[in-house]
């Protein structure tokens, strides 16, 4: 039904985005500073820095004595503790990077085309939001992709340079092999641990795979990037490099299922050329035209899955 309450301004999601970008919390990680010393420090006007540091008081992040302002210990535990529970780190940006296309969506409407994107559109936020949602589910989808399989499988995983699930798969037991884009490949090499069986590979899944044969081929939250025929090639291709009876596994939002999928599929019209969300049937036809059984559709970890095996 209607929520009335969506109709009001995120202005907490607001501020507290314009303190991250402007650097203000890095500021204060690890020494309380005036608002003087705040504002050179960020490079802000400081009548517009007391504005909203006072804001950001009152909410609860930062506090302050009679002279210097500091983060509060909440706020330490959400934007830098990763061993807390509470913590999300700044993955929350993604969101607030994408408000600025959202705004836009009467120009999308009238000419169906995404609104363009900047040059700095922040990968790495976009990055650290999609590890902070795998998070979650990757302990329990992996088992799930891999049950039942000989030791030591061979995995796929597709767009899968967050490596959250590339971990989780090489915690299983599996020999995984990443395939990304050259820039994300380059961004998160560093951050791989040279003791897991992970092998990262630089290439655009449009075009092709890396030649298997692979136990599993893993689809995480790919297939809503693209249309029907880049769908239905990427399907094409994962069944030509899957040993027979292997497993594709797709995890993304299935259109039919509740009000996220479609408003996720507005997301990608803004934001994409022909990316979409679908139907489980949509699914299953493209599947099964690329030789596929296909299982009905499932919920892993909290996550939509649909598993196909070649036939």
């Amino acid at each position: 039904m209607p929520n009335p309450r969506s109709f009001e301004l995120p202005q907490e999601f607001l501020i507290v985005g314009a303190a991250v970008q402007t650097g203000l919390f890095d500021a204060l990680k690890d020494s309380p500073c005036t608002t003087e010393e705040l504002s050179a420090k960020t490079g802000t006007d400081h009548r517009a820095l007391w504005t909203v540091a006072e804001a950001l008081v009152a909410l609860g992040y930062l506090e302050h004595d009679s002279k210097k302002m500091k983060l509060t210990a909440e706020a330490e535990e959400i934007l830098y503790n990763s061993e807390s529970e509470a913590y999300t780190g700044f993955s929350f940006m993604h969101a607030y990077n994408l408000i600025s296309s959202w705004v836009r969506l009467p120009e999308v409407l009238q000419n169906g085309k995404p609104v363009p994107k900047k040059q700095d559109s922040a990968p790495k936020d976009f990055i650290k939001a999609m590890s902070h949602i795998a998070a979650q589910s990757a302990p329990a989808l992996s088992k799930y992709c891999l049950q039942d399989l000989p030791a030591n499988p061979a995995v796929l995983d597709v767009g899968g340079g967050p490596l959250t699930y590339a971990r989780a798969f090489a915690k299983n037991g599996a020999a995984v092999t990443v395939m990304d884009l050259p820039q994300v490949i380059d961004m998160m090499s560093p951050e791989l641990e040279p003791d897991l069986p992970i092998k990262m590979v630089k290439g655009d899944f449009t075009e092709g795979l890396p030649q298997g044969p692979f136990d599993v081929i893993y689809l995480g939250n790919v297939c809503h990037i693209y249309g029907e025929k880049e769908n239905q090639k990427l399907f094409n291709d994962a069944a030509a490099n899957l040993k027979s009876g292997g497993r594709l596994i797709i995890n993304d939002m299935i259109r039919g299922t509740g009000a996220r999928p479609a408003i996720f599929g507005v997301n990608m019209l803004i934001n994409t050329a022909n990316g979409g969300t679908y139907t489980y049937e949509e699914y299953k036809t493209w599947l099964e035209n690329a030789q596929f059984s296909v299982f009905p559709w499932q919920e892993v970890g909290g996550r939509q899955i649909i598993r196909a095996d070649r036939q």
